[in-house]
């Protein structure tokens, strides 16, 4: 069992433990709280709690083009997904209601904390820049989906918000960019030796300097702000003074319980004692977790992964071979898509190969099968074979240093600053630690912004996908339009009465996407029903 440990103060030591993986069960009052740092501690806890999900971690993939969900799966994101959604949609609506708990859950913390007697002052700061940051974050969520939304950091009444209005999403930007930047010198690194400045070994999992400069980092991609975006990842990159970061030598081993709490690990959403989840039995072949395989990879991510030599599959010279598609691939490929004949060992150690075309024998996994993939891929990456009863206590990444590199590269680009130097430090080092050896791969291919931002947005795509990071990619940059606008397609077939395309690939849903009306989900019905003073997104 994983031990994340809040700190509290007690009269030997300035700190002892708290597991914030176990829910909170006391029950108190007002009158009653805040009489002790404890107090502060599991209130903290419970912030962290509702910081996010396994639901969203992994059912918001199927809001882009990597992924897809059939049936109403995960809040019914397919129907977000291909256009058939309107503002009673169920994850619209639990997306608003869940983000907002969240924040009153830290404006409990930041308003009260002051109230405990004799608290240590670094212990105090901590705990409110803690909370700051999940408040922040909540609130990012919050605009990147509905755009203006009500703002407010006291305790709302309940008569306050049946009339409180939205506020402008540029505003709300601007609050999250000054506090990401306020808490930083609160927030201890991530050297776990217990020295000054740094979490103890204990307290894996807290909230770190570098998560919150990797934060806002992300928030000023998101605002196209290029210079800000460079300026937070150069204070990660090559520099320790905000946090000792780098990349794990292995691809597959980031994603294990083995290798929890690497230094690529920058935030990460905790799991383990009384908290776990069941997931991963919706995205296996169902012959490995025994219920039907519901969130599948699309065939657009597979096509999406390069050749060894660095080509795309439709570029002169790749290489690429219809009749043998998995072969000579990115590693990030096999290393996060089950396919066709892959094989993989099972929670009882018995190693399963895979076979998902129709007309296959044993046919669980085939197409042919109501329970299997309708696309005929599966997701790997994630899998965890150490789960009990299926119920997995890995940790889910939500930010990595990848992720930091990622997005240094793409803000050098967009200043017409990616060079050489550049693209060593990030788009080769991520290739060489895939495993490419080719030089066309690993060196820096030169040509104009837009050749390399095209490279730059397929690396991203290929290193974080199952992350949940696309769905927030594709509507920065303004593509979703064109990406989800189009069928998901599944593997190439030559037989069975498959709805297919004209180059013989399956056609499993046709998907919608307007613009500008799908950029921005609709304020819910339940929360306008509340509140007309909140008015509707346009085209709503």
């Amino acid at each position: 069992m994983k031990r994340l440990i809040i700190l509290i103060l007690s009269a030997t030591s300035l700190y002892s433990c708290r597991k914030l993986d176990q829910p909170i069960t006391r029950e108190y009052t007002d009158a009653a709280y805040w009489r002790t740092n404890d107090d502060a501690l599991a209130a903290l806890s419970s912030c962290y709690e509702n910081m996010s999900n396994d639901g969203y971690f992994f059912g918001d993939e199927a809001l882009s083009d990597n992924a897809y969900v059939s049936g109403d799966g995960f809040n019914a994101v397919s129907k977000i997904a291909n256009g058939a959604y309107d503002p009673s949609n169920g994850r619209v609506t639990a997306e608003w209601g869940y983000r907002y708990t969240c924040i009153r859950k830290c404006n409990v913390v930041v308003l009260n904390i002051d109230k405990v007697p004799g608290m240590d002052s670094t212990l105090k700061h901590r705990i409110l820049a803690e909370a700051r940051f999940i408040r922040a974050y909540s609130y990012f969520q919050l605009v990147n989906w509905y755009g203006n939304v009500p703002f407010y950091t006291d305790l709302i009444t309940i008569d306050a918000a049946k009339t409180i209005g939205r506020t402008d999403k540029a505003q709300i930007l601007d609050f999250i960019q000054s506090e990401l930047t306020d808490i930083r010198s609160s927030l201890p690194v991530n050297n776990y030796t217990g020295t000054a400045g740094g979490y103890a070994e204990k307290d894996k999992g807290r909230i770190t300097r570098g998560a919150a400069i990797a934060l806002s980092a992300r928030v000023h991609l998101f605002k196209s702000e290029w210079q800000g975006a460079v300026d937070d990842c150069e204070k990660l990159i090559g520099n320790t003074t905000n946090g000792t970061y780098g990349l794990m030598g292995n691809y597959s081993d980031i994603f294990t319980t083995a290798n929890e709490y690497n230094n690529e690990v920058i935030l990460d959403l905790q799991y383990g004692g009384g908290r776990t989840f069941s997931s991963q039995r919706s995205f296996l072949p169902q012959t490995v977790a025994l219920l039907r395989s519901v969130l599948v990879p699309t065939q657009d991510l597979v096509d999406d992964y390069v050749m060894l030599n660095g080509k795309g599959i439709a570029e002169s010279g790749s290489g690429y071979d219809e009749n043998d598609p998995y072969k000579n691939r990115d590693p990030r490929f096999e290393a996060t898509i089950l396919h066709d004949k892959s094989t993989i060992t099972d929670f009882d150690g018995k190693v399963q190969t895979i076979l998902t075309q129709p007309g296959s024998n044993p046919s669980t996994n085939s197409i042919d099968d109501q329970g299997a993939s309708p696309t005929g891929y599966y997701f790997y990456k994630y899998y965890d074979r150490t789960a009990s009863n299926y119920n997995s206590s890995l940790n889910l990444i939500m930010i990595r240093y990848a992720d930091v590199l990622l997005m240094y590269a793409e803000a050098k680009n967009e200043l017409g600053q990616l060079d050489a130097a550049i693209w060593n430090q990030t788009i080769r080092a991520l290739r060489v630690r895939a495993k490419f050896t080719d030089a066309g791969a690993t060196e820096f291919p030169g040509g104009t912004k837009e050749v390399l931002q095209t490279i730059v947005r397929r690396e991203r795509r290929a290193e974080l996908a199952f992350e949940g990071i696309r769905p927030f990619d594709i509507r920065r940059w303004k593509i979703a339009d064109v990406v989800l606008n189009k069928p998901v397609r599944g593997i190439k077939v030559t037989s069975g009465a498959f709805t297919k395309d004209p180059n013989g690939y399956i056609i499993v849903e046709n998907r919608i996407f307007s613009n500008p009306k799908h950029y921005l989900w609709p304020v819910p019905t339940f929360e306008h029903d509340q509140n007309a003073n909140l008015g509707q997104n346009d085209l709503w």
